[in-house]
């Protein structure tokens, strides 16, 4: 058994986030989704769990949860057992914020990347105290300025 294997528990997770990606129209984009495909198969997240939101131009709704038929949607290639950790309040976020003749996929996902480190970090005392997402638009700027 590798040292790697050795300390990791049922439990070691890397940093775990929401993400919420929107469409125009009933269906995820194909682009969009043969991307978040790709960081999975590449083992750099993974998904652990998944709704899909749409809203039609009369304002109504309808829900594809992760266990049901992804296919009427373009969540196909994905293929995931729910664990459901979406809470109502975040799909109330997403309808009350989703506009007409849109969607949205609503994703929670493991940097898995990091389990490592993170159980690194806990076997010797310590945890990972802060992983904080810095907007992209802060990025972009950071970046220009350096570079000037």
């Amino acid at each position: 058994m590798s040292l790697e294997a050795a300390n990791e528990s049922v439990f070691d997770v890397g940093p775990v986030g929401v993400l919420v990606v929107t469409f125009p129209g009933d269906r995820a984009d194909p682009g969009v989704i043969g991307a978040l495909a790709q960081v999975v198969e590449q083992g750099l997240i993974s998904l652990l769990d998944l709704v899909f939101i749409g809203k039609s131009e009369d304002g109504s709704l309808h829900q594809v949860d992760v266990d049901e038929s992804l296919d009427k949607v373009g969540l196909e290639i994905l293929s995931i057992e729910a664990k459901a950790l979406i809470s109502d309040d975040d799909l109330d976020v997403v309808r009350d914020t989703l506009e007409p003749g849109s969607s949205a996929a609503i994703l929670v996902y493991e940097q898995t990347w990091a389990r490592t480190l993170s159980a690194a970090s806990r076997n010797a005392g310590g945890e990972v105290a802060l992983h904080v997402q810095i907007p992209r638009e802060t990025v972009e700027i950071a970046l220009a300025a350096a570079m000037s």
